[in-house]
């Protein structure tokens, strides 16, 4: 339970803070690194960019803190994946972050949206449901947000 509160605490201050803060030199005090110790996997579900660009820059801040991070996915859905197409301007990004941690895509959004597995930018992977896909994650045991 103290682990899903710093989760959010963290979230709701780099959401606050603005764009212009660089996330990454965010200190983390040692209870909150000491707590996030207990996981190496998380997972997050996202719909818009501003939210996007919050998990990603969590990425960073988690790991720059120390906190071990084994598994990462952000799972993306609703209109939003129209926005993970080769071309987009959120491409630059996702290359940044591909290898570094996972971004899958919901199939029933890429549908409704009219976009294809060739559109997706390299290393983005569609997934059959978003909330099947976080129910999956939550099984194995991931921490897990959803916005």
């Amino acid at each position: 339970m103290g682990t899903i509160r710093i989760l959010f605490l963290l979230t709701f201050f780099m959401t606050t803070l603005g764009t212009s803060m660089s996330y990454g030199q965010l200190k983390l005090d040692d209870q909150a690194v000491s707590d996030l110790q207990q996981t190496s996997q998380y997972a997050f579900v996202v719909s818009d960019v501003k939210h996007f660009k919050v998990v990603l820059n969590m990425y960073d801040v988690l790991v720059d803190n120390g906190v071990n991070v084994t598994d990462y996915e952000v799972i993306t859905k609703g209109k939003f994946v129209k926005g993970l197409v080769k071309g987009s301007e959120l491409e630059a990004l996702v290359e940044k972050y591909i290898s570094k941690l996972r971004i899958t895509v919901c199939s029933v959004a890429m549908a409704k949206h009219e976009v294809t597995k060739d559109q997706l930018i390299p290393g983005v992977e569609p997934v059959p449901a978003a909330s099947i896909r976080m129910l999956q994650l939550q099984a194995k045991g991931y921490n897990t947000l959803s916005y």
